[in-house]
């Protein structure tokens, strides 16, 4: 009879458990709904939806991917610019074109699959196969314009001082001041060489024959000296942004590792002074390295220094943490066996306690040196100092994005690289400190 109690009691005791943790997770499911419904309403999901643009998207793409050549026309004086990306520095010289464009007293601008544009004398004509020509004329009285009807292949922006035409093969727009044509084409061009260059359109295997024939040292000067792209001054820049987080972590680590003796119960007995270390720990890491990044930024001005210190800063605290978690675990008979032999206290750290706890301290070291050479990027483009500057101004123009595509693919890559090192480095810590203790 009171088997058969006990086993009703365990079975009512079961369906109770079974019934709480049903209820918990259904009520765990209510408050998750709750939350997501929450943030769908005070982020504005719907408005935001409705504010994207597809468009804009498509554009944005192609451009990271792409270049676009502008024929400019000044509708004053009638001069024609042809230009790669719209820089000066990407112009051709006076009478050159490339070979889709034809000068003269009417420049004609083929675009392809059919699609032409005309410079007249005053007027500008566009023809779109399948659809017909559109006619426009810029005045003192805004732009005048005779457009075909009928479903038009692509989209028109019309209003009484502007015209703007976009299609698969490329866009028109028509002010009174200038009129534009841009042709986009895949890949980065002038990345090599700019225009000015003689090395610029050569095959490969011509630059090979030409380097073979002792102009290496000219091929690579173009190269690093390359106006648009800048690749001397990106190369400074990764450079800067490697030392910002080189300086910033390992003087982080020298600096929190004798702090971190004070906050180690078993170095410090005084537990106000472990206290008080501590929690100066916990507010370094409490604040995150960008607000120090703005208060020294502040106090000292832009520069790459300046996000060092704000790495180093935020470190000291991380470091200081753990460093004093790994200082609490250090084996006490290595100390205890400097000790016997007469050493001094300052002698017992440094031959007992050190090499126990240096490969694990590098090895947290080079862990943070690798997080921070990504936030060095973010740090740099506030502080005004490595690759991240050059990302933010390439991004503010909102010009020129195969050049963003082009940064972010360097900084991948440097992280990529810093991963490697530091993983390699770590490895080879930890197998030292395997082996060590073999012997």
């Amino acid at each position: 009879m009171s088997m058969t109690a006990d086993i009703s009691n365990l079975q009512t005791a079961a369906n109770q458990a079974i019934g709480r943790k049903k209820y918990a997770i259904i009520g765990a499911l209510a408050v998750l709904s709750a939350y997501f419904i929450y943030v769908f309403i005070a982020f504005d999901v719907v408005g935001l939806s409705q504010k994207a643009s597809l468009d804009n998207a498509k554009i944005l793409v192609s451009d990271s991917y792409s270049y676009k050549v502008h024929v400019t026309r000044d509708n004053r004086s009638s001069d024609i610019s042809i230009q790669i990306e719209g820089e000066t520095k990407g112009a051709y010289t006076d009478g050159e074109s490339p070979e889709w464009v034809k000068l003269g007293q009417q420049t004609v601008i083929d675009l392809g699959d059919g699609h032409v544009v005309t410079f007249g004398e005053k007027d500008v004509t566009y023809f779109v196969p399948d659809f017909g020509e559109i006619w426009a004329q810029p005045g003192r009285r805004g732009v005048e314009t005779n457009i075909p009807e009928g479903d038009f292949p692509g989209k028109i922006n019309q209003s009484k001082n502007r015209l703007a035409i976009t299609t698969d093969a490329g866009r028109l727009t028509v002010t009174r001041n200038r009129t534009e044509v841009f042709r986009y084409f895949g890949g980065w061009e002038l990345f090599f060489f700019t225009l000015d260059s003689p090395y610029h359109g050569r095959s490969f295997g011509e630059l090979v024959s030409r380097s073979f024939a002792g102009e290496t040292g000219d091929i690579f000067k173009d190269f690093w000296n390359n106006r648009m792209w800048r690749h001397q001054d990106v190369a400074w820049a990764i450079g800067e942004t490697i030392l910002m987080a080189f300086i910033g972590t390992f003087g982080g680590a020298i600096i929190a590792l004798p702090l971190a003796f004070l906050a180690a119960k078993n170095f410090t007995p005084l537990m106000s002074l472990r206290f008080f270390m501590r929690r100066v720990f916990d507010f370094i890491r409490g604040v995150d390295a960008l607000i120090f990044t703005i208060m020294l930024a502040r106090a000292f001005g832009p520069g790459p220094m300046t996000g060092a210190l704000a790495i180093l800063i935020t470190d000291v605290g991380g470091f200081g943490k753990m460093f004093s978690e790994v200082l609490e675990n250090v084996d006490k008979k290595q100390v205890e066996g400097v000790k016997s032999t007469g050493a001094s206290t300052l002698q017992q750290y440094r031959f007992g306690v050190l090499p126990q706890v240096t490969p694990v301290l590098l090895s947290l070291v080079l862990y943070f040196f690798e997080s921070n050479t990504r936030s060095a990027t973010i740090i740099g483009a506030i502080t005004g100092g490595g690759i991240g500057l050059m990302l933010t101004q390439a991004m503010i123009t909102q010009k020129d994005w195969e050049e963003v595509s082009y940064y972010i693919i360097l900084i991948i890559l440097m992280v990529m690289a810093m991963d490697w090192l530091s993983g390699q480095l770590r490895a080879r810590l930890i197998k030292g400190g395997e082996s060590h203790e073999i012997k």
